[in-house]
């Protein structure tokens, strides 16, 4: 299973792979880590995989502020790094980029809608 983590603005390239029964690997951004206790991999392998929302690819807001302008329809497929929305916080227009790729399945905001810091806005699949 191979998936890609952005936290906090930093970007992890997982891959996790089961060798045998008792060996499980994983590596992060080219780093590798095996398990071969088998408690241990057990337990290692039910918090490392990852559950359905999880995956959700979810735009949120980086910052409160209100909604001043939204670039993109529902049903659009977009790609990574495009402009999705302008958010106006202090006197300032934020354009707020894409981290994913794909089609917008939901848009949560309307323009001149308040926001919170950490608030979904767009839902991609």
């Amino acid at each position: 299973m191979k998936l890609s983590l952005n936290i906090k603005g930093k970007k992890y390239d997982i891959e996790i792979s089961k060798e045998n029964e008792n060996i499980v690997k994983i590596k992060v951004n080219n780093k590798d880590f095996t398990f071969k206790d088998k408690k241990r991999e057990i337990s290692i392998a039910k918090t490392s995989l990852p559950k359905r929302d999880f995956l959700k690819k979810e735009i949120k807001a980086p910052i409160s502020g209100e909604v001043s302008e939204i670039f993109v329809k529902t049903g659009e497929f977009i790609k990574k790094d495009k402009k999705v929305l302008l958010l106006s916080a202090m006197k300032m227009e934020n354009e707020i980029i894409s981290d994913f790729e794909g089609k917008i399945k939901q848009i949560l905001i309307t323009k001149n809608q308040k926001v919170n810091n950490g608030d979904t806005l767009i839902i991609l699949e």
